[in-house]
């Protein structure tokens, strides 16, 4: 991570990352940033709103879009974030629709193909995860989707092991527009440390609970207090919208509520590499899901 060189214009730009959930959007925004800014989770719709990554190629900072998986929306929450992951692409200057290679070309792909064509937006293709999948059945792949449309470019990654992520980070750079960099070099992520704590926090919920539980909650942060010895003093509020589901978070004894807490504050800890004290607190609000203000904090629609 260097500066520019005085020999070389620097170039910056937005990357948005599209795709089915779960294709391995946020693993893409961590492994270029080399810190966690998005949150990852074998669950599906875990990102629900834009996070930007920032990192620096060379003499490029490229500022990733993490935007949420795009999918048939059901609720109110579905279509915000749907709507979301879609204004993202209008704000980049370089789309990227991220496919999982295992699931291959699915319904929900289809449906981005189709919107992005009748857009007429120009896009780049990364098929991600190809360590779990044949040679032959990528090719296969990678021929399907580029017969509906005119991909730019293709990249076969493995975010999660880093395997050819070079080829594509390079393409990246030497494709964004001559530009000052946005932000400071050692910046990473446009998210308030605060809310990207209360981000990991609901990373763990999803992590921990089962079934449909995480769906049904939301994560607040409540105080962000720095201290005269350096260490952070987080109260972060978990929102469900039963009694029922707050037993479950709780768990017995509050032995589920304690797990899930040390597990965050562990992982913030390393973030800040400061010492942490989080307060984990458990309330019930009815149809938290309906609430505007809710949606204005994540920078969602409400009307979407």
């Amino acid at each position: 991570m260097s500066k520019p060189e005085d020999a070389q214009p620097s170039r910056c730009g937005f990357v948005a990352l599209i795709g089915a959930p779960n294709a391995g959007k946020s693993t893409i925004t961590n492994n270029f940033v080399g810190s966690k800014v998005s949150i990852v989770s074998p669950k599906v719709q875990t990102t629900r709103t834009l996070v930007k990554g920032i990192g620096i190629y060379g003499n490029t900072q490229i500022i990733f879009i993490d935007t949420p998986g795009i999918f048939k929306p059901k609720r109110r929450l579905d279509r915000a974030m749907v709507a979301s992951a879609w204004n993202g692409v209008g704000d980049a200057d370089i789309t990227v629709l991220v496919v999982d290679a295992r699931r291959g070309y699915d319904e929900e792909t289809k449906a981005i193909v189709a919107r992005l064509a009748k857009n007429k937006k120009k896009a780049v293709l990364v098929l991600n995860k190809v360590d779990l999948v044949q040679k032959e059945r990528l090719l296969v792949l990678s021929a399907e989707l580029n017969r509906d449309f005119a991909f730019e470019q293709t990249f076969m990654i493995s975010a999660a092991t880093g395997q050819n992520t070079e080829e594509f980070y390079r393409y990246l750079a030497e494709n964004l527009p001559e530009s000052p960099w946005y932000y400071p070099e050692d910046q990473i992520s446009d998210m308030p440390l605060k809310l990207l704590a209360a981000e990991i926090v609901r990373e763990k919920l999803f992590l921990y609970l089962r079934q449909e539980l995480p769906y049904s909650l939301t994560v607040e942060p409540e105080l962000w207090e720095r201290r005269e010895d350096g260490s952070v003093r987080a109260e972060i509020t978990i929102y469900v919208e039963r009694d029922s589901q707050k037993i479950i978070v709780l768990g017995k004894g509050g032995a589920m509520i304690k797990k899930i807490g040390q597990a965050a504050r562990r992982e913030i800890e390393e973030l800040l590499e400061d010492r942490v004290h989080l307060f984990l607190f458990v309330k019930v609000r009815e149809n938290w899901g309906d609430d505007p203000a809710r949606y204005a904090e994540w920078g969602l629609n409400f009307n979407a």
